[in-house]
């Protein structure tokens, strides 16, 4: 039954795997976030929950043209290419609609591309979804138990 309700936050189309909370915390304390731009593994958590629903080939389209994809929903304006974003920069030197990069279920590229985000930006705040979800609350739940 927990199955079947990760498969309804799926928007058709964009079936990836949903990466368990426990799992996510695992991979992210390997890949050293906890303590990384001074925030906690559970910011990293939050972050993800609240852009993708833990969604690895989760994509919305913005209103400015741009996109955003994977768990942390890399923006196509600045970070990624994906063919389609006008005047896009590619910051992480990364196809954004690649099935090998931010679209597969290895999320090591994800990830590298977040940390130079947060560390060009000196936080999460690029993040809409950390800003309005997470900054400032209790993060505890979201590694509870792992």
């Amino acid at each position: 039954w927990l199955f079947l309700a990760f498969l309804i936050k799926i928007p058709p189309g964009c079936q990836g795997i949903i990466i368990p909370r426990c799992q996510l915390v695992r991979i992210l304390r390997q890949h050293r976030l906890e303590g990384f731009v001074g925030r906690k593994v559970a910011d990293w958590v939050c972050l993800a929950k609240h852009e993708s629903g833990y969604n690895t080939r989760a994509i919305n389209h913005n209103q400015n043209g741009s996109s955003d994809y994977g768990i942390f929903q890399i923006n196509s304006k600045y970070w990624c290419y994906d063919g389609r974003t006008p005047g896009a920069s590619n910051g992480c030197r990364i196809h954004c609609r690649s099935k090998r990069e931010l679209l597969d279920d290895n999320i090591m590229d994800d990830i590298k591309c977040a940390k130079l985000i947060a560390q060009r930006a000196r936080g999460l705040m690029p993040w809409v979804a950390w800003r309005k979800r997470c900054r400032g609350k209790d993060l505890r739940p979201y590694i509870r138990g792992c």
